[in-house]
Formats: structure tokens, sequence, C-alpha cells
């Protein structure tokens, strides 16, 4: 009589304790994205290193920073900002450019590196699709690298503006001109849109065709990614005397001028002008580079999915 009594309680517990297991989300992509940062420290060690060079470069040189600024002071309202906004410009540029070279050389060993040590076949043994895999791969030269330029850039930035502030406050110095000149806020606005507009949208069929050769190549991925455009303009030159398809690499790579944040004419991502998304989304050449990068993504996804290791 005591047995029934007994299994009624568990049997309840364990109609309890199944669907709270089957309602606990697993997040695969989250955790794919976790798993690459894990996997690929350099993702965010090499700009905080290239961050952390510049700031001290910068540190350095605040000791001639009140002759400098009695200098800049004496010039012309453009020349005073080109000057005190140099060394911000130039921190935000080299972060961009230290970013750019991470996303190239993890996409070229992103399903590449997995294949040629054999961890493929650990990973394809997890319930997680290919999709979600080359989604997730894609997500860091996409997402992650972008994310981390602006915080890293914006910290750093205002790091040197409280440095700057307090050795010109010390030699009194006007100090609110040079927080009047750099518009933090406002230039970190502009440097989202840049990194947004040119980063993601216009550099993303790159970062897609790189996916796509790492995950087809057996050997020298950095060779096939580029050495076929390479000759496709030499054969061009040769052949037709014109070099239209080196000027479209040219105008992907740089971001064209359709995703630039200022009209024609502005050399400064921080200048002081008008947005202009309108062209940025009416540029065919943003669409068709879309087109093409999720082209190759299906592409590298469907090799995944059939490729063995090297």
């Amino acid at each position: 009589m005591s047995s029934p009594s007994n299994a009624v309680p568990q049997s309840s517990f364990e109609s309890q304790a199944i669907p709270t297991a089957v309602l606990l989300p697993t997040r695969p992509m989250y955790w794919s994205v976790v798993r690459e940062l894990w996997e690929n420290r350099s993702i965010y060690v090499a700009p905080l290193i290239a961050a952390g060079v510049f700031l001290f470069g910068f540190v350095i040189s605040m000791v001639t920073l009140p002759r400098r600024m009695r200098e800049v002071l004496a010039l012309p309202w453009p020349e005073q900002h080109e000057r005190l906004v140099q060394p911000y410009h130039f921190l935000a540029g080299l972060l961009m450019a230290v970013a750019f070279i991470v996303g190239v050389i993890y996409c070229l060993d992103a399903l590449h590196g997995e294949r040629r040590d054999r961890s493929i076949l650990f990973w394809k043994s997890l319930p997680v699709s290919d999709f979600t895999t080359v989604l997730a791969k894609a997500a860091i030269p996409l997402v992650v690298l972008p994310l981390v330029t602006f915080v890293l850039t914006v910290a750093t930035q205002f790091t040197m503006l409280i440095l700057s502030s307090a050795v010109l406050a010390g030699s009194a110095l006007p100090v609110a001109r040079l927080w009047t000149e750099l518009s933090l806020l406002h230039n970190s606005f502009m440097l989202f849109y840049h990194l947004l507009t040119v980063h993601v949208l216009w550099h993303a069929p790159i970062y897609c065709w790189l996916l796509l050769v790492s995950a087809w190549a057996r050997r020298a991925p950095f060779l096939w990614a580029f050495l076929p455009p390479f000759a496709i303009a030499v054969l061009e030159k040769v052949v037709f005397n014109s070099a239209h398809f080196a000027r479209y690499l040219g105008y992907r790579f740089t971001g064209g001028m359709e995703a630039m944040p200022f009209g024609t004419g502005s050399s400064s991502m921080y200048a002081h002008s008008h947005l202009t998304p309108w062209r940025l989304l009416g540029s065919p050449g943003l669409w068709l580079g879309l087109v093409f990068g999720a082209a190759c993504l299906e592409g590298a996804m469907r090799l995944r999915r059939y490729r063995e290791p090297i």
C-alpha cells in the first residue's frame, strides 16, 4: 500500500522537472560566438595592445604639451582645430586598421584552421548546425570587432582628454578650448556611423569572401584569397590596358564615396557636415556587395558540411 503513495510524488516531481529542462534556452549562436572569442584572443588583445602603445606614447609626449598648446593657440582657427584633433583621429584610424587586419587574418583561418587541426570532427559532433557556426564566425569581423574598436577608441580618447586637461590646467592654459574643439560626444557618434557603414556594411563582402576561401582551400588560403583578384587585375591591364577591376577593388577596400558619412570633398570622418545615409542606401554597390556576401556565406556553409579534415 505504501509503494503507490511513494510513486505519486516521484512522478509529480518528474512531470515538473522535464518541462523546466526543455524550456532552458541553449543559445547556440551566443555560445558559438563566445567560443570564437575563447579560441581567438587576438580579436581583442591586438586592439588593446595597439591602444596601450599609443596611449604610452601620448603620455610621454605630454611633456611638451603646454608648449605645443601655446603654438596652436597662435594659429588661425582651422589650423588650430586640425592640430588639436590630430592625435585623436590618428588613434581612431590606427585601431580601425588593426581591427581590419585582425578580421582578415581571422576569416582566413576560421574554417581552414578547424580542418587543419581536425577539431572539425569534434565540433561537428555537437548539436550546432553549419549555418550557426559560419554565421557566428562571420559575426566576429562584422559585429564583435567594430564594437571592440568603438568602445576601445572612445575609452582611450576620453583618457587622453582627461590627461591633457590635467596638464593644461596645471600650466594655466585654456582647458575648455580643448573640450570644445574635440566634441567627444559628436566624434563618438560619427565614429559609430563610420564603423557601421564602412567596416560592417561596405566591407561585409570582403570578409564573406575570405570565409568562403577559408572553407575551400586545402592549403595557403591567403594566396587563394588574394592571388586570383591580383591576377585578374594584371590580366586586364595586359590585355585591355585598363584598370577597372583594380579601381573597383580599391573602391571596395577604402569604403567608396557612398559609404562616407559626408559629402564629396570631406577628408575627415569627423568633419562638421551632414550625414548622408541615403547615398549609401541608394548605392547599387552596397546591395550587390551584400548579395555577393550572402552567396559566399551560403557557399562556406555548404563547403563546411562536406569538406573533410586536411
